[in-house]
């Protein structure tokens, strides 16, 4: 049982489909969980299906999505930053890594979740893990949390090899496609399209709502 799990991500909705069931498997058993989210997604293209939302009101209606995530996810600290969306590659690094470092010294957790820096596609994705990497890069050794990264750009494996983690959460499926499902602007419809996404491939929908995997970051590189 973990002490503490941290969780560093840049947009709401970036927790349900990567690591919901991961979350609730340490939520349900009251492990605390921290989740730090940078910014409010309010460039995301969609505005729901039908449309529930436009460019002015959807950072209310993200924030407010991500709130009710939180609930299903059993998170009671959720930390906004207040980043702007699309941005955090272009701050102050520094400045964000600080951030981090005053966070992960607040928490003391034994574990962080985020981005596999190079590897997790989105530029925001990638900005934040590497400063949440460096973060803890700048711990003592034996001060050091493990950090599980999560990894899905186009033929990642063939570079960092396969997941060190397969975490098994088909007895949280359920609640996570609610998580999922809370993300409504984002997300509504998510279900048929991965559905169609899989339907080619050996990976099904259900795999990827009763497994989620994780690298084992490699700080001392």
């Amino acid at each position: 049982m973990e002490r503490h799990v941290l969780v560093v991500f840049p947009h709401p909705d970036d927790e349900a489909f990567g690591v919901a069931g991961t979350i609730l498997s340490h939520t349900t058993k009251g492990t605390p969980v921290t989740y730090a989210c940078l910014t409010l997604g309010e460039m995301g293209r969609n505005m729901g299906r039908p449309l529930i939302a436009n460019r002015e009101t959807l950072p209310e209606i993200r924030k407010s999505e991500l709130q009710n995530a939180c609930r299903l996810l059993g998170i009671d600290d959720l930390r906004m930053f207040g980043l702007r969306d699309k941005t955090v590659e272009f701050m102050d690094q520094e400045v964000l890594i600080q951030r981090f470092s005053d966070l992960i010294h607040e928490t003391n957790p034994s574990l962080i979740i985020t981005f596999y820096p190079g590897y997790a596609v989105h530029p925001d994705h990638d900005a934040t893990g590497a400063a949440v990497i460096q973060a803890v890069q700048r711990l003592p050794k034996q001060e050091r949390p493990t950090v599980h990264t999560i990894a899905f750009s186009e033929g990642c494996e063939d570079v960092i090899g396969p997941p060190d983690i397969i975490n098994e959460i088909a007895q949280h499926a359920e609640q996570k496609l609610k998580v999922i499902a809370a993300h409504e602007s984002q997300t509504a419809g998510v279900i048929e399209g991965m559905k169609q996404r899989f339907s080619d491939k050996e990976e099904t929908v259900m795999d990827r709502l009763t497994t989620e995997r994780f690298w084992t970051y490699p700080l001392d590189n």
